[in-house]
């Protein structure tokens, strides 16, 4: 992911808190960037080659207490999705989450289970099917694919621009305010007349789904922003439940091609990212829709996620396999190093395991996490609860 060329500079921001130099993580030559916070590995392991961009945001003394109260939940379930009628109350979302007790109300409240039960109902769509398998695909549901391919086709047209910094390229900015002011009318290729009003409510939604045009960075909170939009779409009626085997297989997969498009040529940076110690830098969802897909295969098994040959010939048609040979083609070194959370997943005996354990995993690592949920938004389609 990262450039050929290898540079060290003097303007790199330095820790107002710090005053001895860092190390660069290519020649161990020093540079001006302040090193990370020291962190006690002794715990867990000793610390691996590759090294997150940022802290890990897993309180690490408590890691092993949090898998276990994670291991205990219970499943989350599926839930259908109520469609609002008119009168349509329309509203501009905001933030509302601040703290952990904001965390509660919102998974406590109706909303939150109704958001995380529609990504199960998503999940379960997928169950045992390829990705090319036939699937019922509506006008919308294609007017959605060839939308996310029009955003596709603005990376090609705004080319990053050669900077020294590693991660962010600003031409990303030139991207994203372009997505931001045509997302009105791409909205409106797929709404009916009688809902044009839902504008106002869904495209803050849509266009922080991308990434965050200031920091030039991306994460699971933009990812959590997209399935909300979807789940958004579903509430006003545009997408049904005959749909979602079509908006995993087709919509969301093409989201995750551009995502990954954004990633190696604007460089993003991932947001708040959990490092080797968390399942992926950049996404979550893939892994639950992915596992979801492999459920009952008669011959991979999670831990063929190890096999070179299982890996090139399947990618392309399940999700999780497609993650993981990502992963293993933008990370240097041993799988078992750079991630050791998805290394020992394959550990599991079977993929229904694997999907159960994710959609736990989710609720607890993303959605009750405030340092993601801050940014997340409420309006009347999905209400806070006051």
């Amino acid at each position: 992911m990262e450039s050929e060329d290898h540079h060290h500079h003097d303007d790199s921001p330095k820790s107002p808190t710090s005053s001895s130099a860092g190390t660069c993580i290519k020649c161990g030559g020093s540079t001006a960037v302040a090193p990370p916070p020291t962190i006690s590995w002794s715990e867990i392991s000793p610390p691996p080659i590759y090294r997150p961009i940022r802290a890990p945001a897993v309180n690490l003394p408590d890691a092993q207490t949090r898998q276990q109260t994670i291991i205990l939940a219970p499943v989350p379930q599926s839930r259908k999705v109520d469609v609002v009628s008119p009168p349509y109350e329309f509203q501009a979302p905001s933030k509302k989450i601040q703290s952990p007790d904001d965390i509660r109300r919102f998974l406590d409240f109706d909303s939150g289970d109704k958001f995380l039960g529609f990504v199960v109902a998503l999940s379960e769509s997928i169950r045992c099917h390829k990705l090319s398998d036939p699937c019922h695909e509506s006008p919308v549901t294609k007017t959605i694919v060839s939308i996310l391919q029009t955003l596709i086709q603005w990376v090609d047209e705004i080319p990053p621009l050669e900077q020294m910094a590693r991660y962010g390229n600003v031409s990303y900015r030139t991207w994203h305010n372009r997505l931001v002011e045509k997302s009105d009318s791409l909205m409106l290729e797929f709404l009916p007349d009688d809902l044009k009003s839902a504008t106002i409510e869904i495209v803050p939604y849509f266009t922080d789904s991308f990434g965050n045009s200031s920091r030039i960075d991306y994460g699971t909170g933009h990812e959590t922003n997209f399935a909300a939009w979807l789940y958004c779409l579903a509430k006003i009626g545009i997408i049904k439940e005959e749909d979602y085997q079509a908006v995993v297989a087709r919509v969301f997969a093409k989201y995750l091609e551009l995502m990954r498009k954004l990633q190696l040529v604007y460089n993003l940076e991932p947001a708040g990212s959990h490092g080797v110690w968390g399942l992926d830098d950049y996404h979550f969802l893939p892994f639950i829709f992915g596992s979801s897909q492999l459920i009952d295969h008669k011959y991979m098994k999670p831990k063929s996620v190890h096999n070179d040959d299982i890996l090139e010939n399947f990618s392309n048609e399940y999700m999780y396999l497609s993650c993981i040979a990502f992963i293993r083609k933008v990370k240097k070194g041993l799988f078992a190093e750079h991630s050791p959370l998805l290394d020992d997943v394959s550990g599991v005996p079977n993929w229904k395991k694997v999907n159960s354990g994710m959609l736990k995993m989710y609720k607890a690592e993303v959605l009750e996490k405030v340092p993601i949920m801050q940014h997340f938004l409420f309006g009347w389609l999905i209400e806070w609860n006051q």
